[in-house]
């Protein structure tokens, strides 16, 4: 959406990601990859094309969202956004109301789901209270709302994962953050336009969860990360781990006195095997820890007494219900393990069997069960196991390398 060239290194190369670089093709934007890095040419906030075809976001519920707000503006043109099986099973309701109210509509299936038509129009300034704690719905708003009448706010409780709003800022969009009561709100200011940037990504900390639980469970063991995104938004994971008594060193003072629009914080984090013991979790702390919020279930296994989730109704629709997910293939392995409407209650054992599971397509599910599998009596194996591919290509080598 800038203006110039952006240079992005140590660009992931997961089939999501993969996804939005043939979108952004798709929508004439001229992307050069050469291995782990990434040369866009922008073409501003209206230069989108249409298409002939479908957008096709494969299983990124990210793009999806996202590039709703940016074609939303994008004043009588139209688009049809579609993907795979699980996309077309994914809310865009909650998206497509708040972009409504701006000005643009939305023609959507029976449920509210993909495939869908996008037709943009001139937006309006609004401010809008999202009903869900989501940085998907947040950022399709703010995307949009640069290309608004006016200053375009969106609150919600608790706050969700912030990366849209410090790229934003750091290409020159006028972003405020504020707090009142327990509403978290971000408002932007229409712009003509964003300054390109170069860019290094830092580590994904929602796909090193998987081999620092690894280490925190096997005995013995000890794993450090390095270039790991410390954002606070997304580090709640370990904030919950060190509560159940997990050695983790290296994130903590990240966040004191940090600028909530600063740019990304890369930094070192070490976890080591540690006697856990039961927690409960509650919603405030489940948008800072939402995608890995299946590995304190994994947790929960290992350790003393009870350990209770409680708010994290939004794994229902993710790429797969993962509450029912995370139980069943649990369960399989020999957890006691209950699901709730909104969450699951664990009752530790010390450890797990084993056995043979499914990931049922979904990535972070696939990769939950190999970390089990490293730390149970037995071994697990993962049918299906491919849908790790969607966030970390080379996770099975990774962990191999470990062990």
């Amino acid at each position: 959406m800038a203006t110039g060239t952006s240079t992005i290194d140590n660009y992931l190369l997961g089939e999501d990601t993969l996804s939005t670089l043939r979108v952004l093709a798709q929508l004439g934007v001229p992307v050069k990859r050469e291995g782990a890095r990434v040369v866009i040419e922008g073409v501003g906030l209206t230069g989108p094309n249409e298409s002939d075809s479908a957008l096709d976001v494969g299983n990124s519920g990210t793009l999806l969202r996202l590039v709703a707000g940016w074609l939303a503006g994008q004043d009588g043109s139209s688009w049809v956004l579609d993907g795979d099986e699980s996309i077309r099973s994914r809310p865009m309701a909650r998206v497509a109301d708040p972009l409504e109210e701006m000005g643009a509509s939305f023609d959507l299936q029976a449920g509210g789901t993909p495939p869908l038509t996008v037709n943009g129009a001139s937006l309006d300034a609004i401010s809008y209270g999202s009903p869900v704690s989501s940085a998907q719905v947040k950022s399709a708003v703010l995307i949009a709302g640069l290309s608004a009448s006016g200053p375009v706010s969106v609150s919600e409780s608790p706050a969700s994962r912030d990366h849209t709003e410090r790229m934003l800022a750091e290409q020159g969009a006028s972003i405020t953050v504020s707090d009142q009561g327990d509403r978290h709100t971000v408002t932007v200011e229409p712009t003509s336009g964003l300054t390109a940037v170069d860019r290094v990504i830092p580590g994904d900390p929602s796909s090193a969860a998987f081999p620092l639980v690894a280490a925190l469970l096997v005995p013995g063991s000890g794993v450090t990360v390095e270039n790991i995104n410390l954002n606070p938004s997304r580090t709640g994971l370990f904030r919950i781990l060190e509560r159940m008594g997990a050695q983790i060193t290296g994130f903590s003072s990240a966040a004191e006195g940090e600028d909530p629009l600063a740019t990304e914080i890369p930094g070192t984090i070490t976890v080591k095997a540690s006697k856990l013991q039961g927690v409960e979790v509650e919603e405030a702390e489940i948008p800072s820890a939402v995608d890995e919020i299946t590995l304190v279930a994994l947790a929960g296994c290992f350790a003393t007494g009870q350990t209770i989730v409680r708010g994290a109704g939004e794994l229902r629709v993710k790429e797969t219900d993962r509450i029912a997910g995370v139980v069943e293939l649990l369960k399989a392995l020999g957890a006691q393990i209950e699901a709730t409407d909104d969450g699951f209650v664990v009752e530790g054992t010390g450890g797990l069997r084993g056995g043979t599971v499914d990931s049922n397509g979904d990535h972070r599910l696939a990769m939950l069960a190999a970390v089990a599998g490293v730390a149970s009596h037995t071994g697990v194996t993962v049918n299906n196991f491919e849908a790790a591919a969607v966030s970390y290509p080379d996770f099975a080598s990774d962990l191999a390398s470990l062990a």
